[in-house]
């Protein structure tokens, strides 16, 4: 891991980054080269337009070799965009990567600053504290892991089937755990698709029979991932699966058992509340599994019994051919190896209950887009036909509300980005099945960003729907004089022509807000991966590792990542599986050496640190009364040399004499810091 402590490196190189005009722009460049070349033991000290780029690279390798430099410092930007980058410029040029700091005087200095003396002056300070660090840092080698190559998928809708099936083609396992019964996700409760409006179900379902069919592929649906130990390359995920009641091993799908159900009107979750289902039920009927499962909420078996004793009903058991209805089933909690996981937990849409001024929750006739979707399917609950929820006459009059939810800072302050090309998709569709019929948009602004998109929206508005600019204000069932009894009335503002309007429809469709799928939070704190302020997925880099979480090993991708539509939820699963495949092309993976350690002798086994780290990278060793440390789960945080009382939990190459001598340098006199 670290080679013989060595002397402190006596010939160091400084290398200072212009960024364009990011830096320069604020700091005088060339005057913190000058008085770095004034610091000892720094022996060259230079500057570049852009470091990062291939010339920038040639000069640190060139003058690493040319000056015998044993350390170096690059004063530029964060660490966390081109720390190796410039790692990988330095073991080119001869030198031990990890004796390689970044000064970070672009987002700690430049971009905060408008005085350039005093941003200059602070930019000295930075860089001289990295010279002071790097020092005493040691040559340290990466560490090196052996690599399982299979995989975990967390979510069965369309972003995780393509990242299985990308992953599984290319010869490795995949576990694709879904917790509803069935795969397909929200795509499959699709009728047309923008822009091309093919059928949602000719798309997804021959993907979802593949995967079904697929030998590298094994489905867990009923599921949800308890908890990950372990690290990238070399993961152990507990799996738990809810209670079928039915063994999908014996069952044929037959479907007699849901035919001769008596409970025959519960709400469908997958039609969302559109249609109806029976307590033993297959979401839909093109489902992979394409088995049926219990419901104990509503099935008559697991309500109270008789007063003699016996339960209500059994009709399932008693016809069933296989004998595979199992009324003692129990959870089941497996554990799997695996090396790298998918995250593609995708999205659910804001409460309409929380937009009481449009009736969400209040009125039946004002619905979302997926209830739309589901009408408007040919496999949906009315066949195709569009009925009023609430009397089932025919709908010859729609509005559609955009940014329900979204764009607004009392919900959800960001745009749901599809919403725009979905309500124009279902604005078109309900003109194709109702020609005379009237639809009207209400919108904030349109965007209409992707291929074919914005042609999408000319051939709405060629098909005579109606786009109000404005954003709607209510919709109420009170009635002014003259207006038809039995409709909702949307009230709002035409901001183009500056007139209030009343809209009397039929049906009233809300464009709610993307926001992630319920449980994400809690599943990311037990995957350890962090989520955005709006409770989205984080990427490790919002440009340059944008499928990537913080925590190595896993993988983002779909909308759980943040709002998006189907062509780029493909794209980005496609890329979370090239990922995974370039992780699976070693045998071996390598890691960070620099991370904490015990010293022994000062250690009292208090366990302190224990509780302060975050990856459980730490273990007592009940014989030694010493703590351990799994090199493997360390993430070199440095929560726990702070948690120690006796100073024996150490960081590699972040020591407390380097930690001093940083503070001495940024605390010293001006004059004295720029000797």
């Amino acid at each position: 891991m670290a080679g013989p402590m060595a002397e402190a490196p006596r010939r160091i190189g400084v290398f200072v980054c212009h960024c364009g005009h990011n830096i320069a722009r604020t700091v005088d460049v060339e005057e913190v080269v000058a008085k770095a070349r004034r610091w000892e033991g720094v022996v060259h000290a230079d500057h570049y337009t852009y470091m990062c780029s291939d010339p920038g690279q040639r000069l640190i390798r060139d003058r690493t070799a040319e000056h015998n430099l044993d350390a170096i410092v690059i004063a530029s930007c964060s660490p966390r965009l081109h720390e190796r980058t410039f790692r990988r410029a330095a073991h080119a040029g001869g030198l031990n990567p990890y004796r390689v700091e970044m000064a970070n005087i672009r987002e700690h200095c430049s971009w905060i600053h408008d005085d350039s003396r005093q941003a200059t002056a602070k930019a000295v300070r930075i860089t001289r504290a990295m010279v002071e660090k790097v020092r005493l840092d040691q040559p340290l080698e990466d560490l090196v892991f052996p690599v399982t190559p299979v995989a975990v998928v967390i979510g069965g809708g369309i972003a995780g089937i393509q990242a299985a099936l990308d992953i599984a083609d290319a010869g490795h396992h995949v576990y694709l755990v879904e917790r509803s019964p069935s795969i397909g996700g929200n795509m499959a409760r699709l009728s047309e698709t923008f822009p091309t409006l093919d059928c949602a179900q000719c798309t997804l379902t021959p993907k979802m029979v593949e995967v079904g069919q697929h030998p590298n592929i094994e489905i867990i649906t009923c599921a949800e991932v308890e908890s990950v130990e372990g690290y990238v390359g070399n993961f152990v995920v507990t799996i738990r699966e809810r209670p079928r009641y039915v063994d999908w091993s014996l069952c044929t799908g037959c479907g007699d058992c849901v035919e001769k159900c008596p409970v025959r009107d519960i709400p469908s979750e997958f039609d969302r509340g559109i249609g109806r289902r029976k307590a033993i039920y297959t979401p839909f009927p093109q489902a992979v599994p394409n088995k049926p499962t219990i419901d104990p909420a509503t099935c008559i078996w697991f309500g109270p019994p008789t007063r003699s004793g016996k339960k209500r009903c059994g009709v399932c058991a008693t016809i069933c051919p296989t004998g595979a209805i199992r009324f003692d089933d129990t959870e089941q909690v497996r554990q799997v190896e695996a090396g790298a996981i998918v995250v593609a937990t995708g999205y659910r849409l804001y409460d309409q209950a929380r937009l009481p001024e449009y009736g969400g929750g209040q009125y039946p006739d004002v619905i979302d887009g997926l209830q739309l979707e589901r009408m408007l399917s040919a496999s949906g609950p009315t066949a195709g036909q569009l009925r009023r929820p609430s009397d089932g006459a025919p709908v010859e009059s729609v509005a559609f509300i955009q940014c329900a939810g979204s764009r607004d800072v009392n919900h959800r302050p960001y745009c749901s980005k599809v919403c725009c090309m979905y309500t124009a998709k279902h604005a078109l569709l309900f003109k194709h099945k109702v020609p005379q019929g009237k639809a009207y948009v209400f919108y904030i602004d349109l965007r209409h960003a992707g291929r074919d998109y914005e042609e999408f929206l000319v051939r709405t508005q060629d098909a005579g729907v109606r786009m109000i600019r404005g954003k709607a204000s209510r919709v109420t069932d009170r009635l002014e004089a003259g207006e038809e009894p039995g409709k909702l009335v949307v009230v709002g503002e035409d901001t183009l022509s500056k007139q209030l309007l009343r809209v009397q429809v039929d049906l009233v469709v809300l464009a709610l807000a993307m926001q992630p799928a319920d449980g994400v939070e809690e599943l990311a704190s037990r995957l350890k991966i962090g989520l955005t302020p709006d409770g989205f997925l984080a990427e490790a880099h919002i440009k340059l590792r944008p499928i990537e979480s913080m925590t190595a090993g896993f993988y983002l991708a779909g909308a759980g990542h943040g709002p998006r539509d189907i062509p780029e939820t493909v794209a980005q699963a496609s890329a979370a599986a090239g990922k995974v495949l370039a992780l699976f092309s070693h045998d071996e993976i390598k890691s960070d050496p620099a991370i904490a350690t015990v010293r022994e002798q000062d250690c009292i086994g208090c366990g302190q640190c224990l509780d302060a780290c975050p990856s459980a990278a730490r273990s007592l060793d009940e014989r030694t009364r010493k703590v351990r440390v799994t090199e493997a789960l360390c993430l070199g945080c440095g929560a726990c040399a702070p948690a120690c009382p006796t100073g024996a939990a150490d960081m590699l190459n972040f020591t407390d004499d380097q930690l001093f001598g940083m503070l001495r340098s940024v605390l010293a006199a001006p004059a004295s810091a720029e000797r």
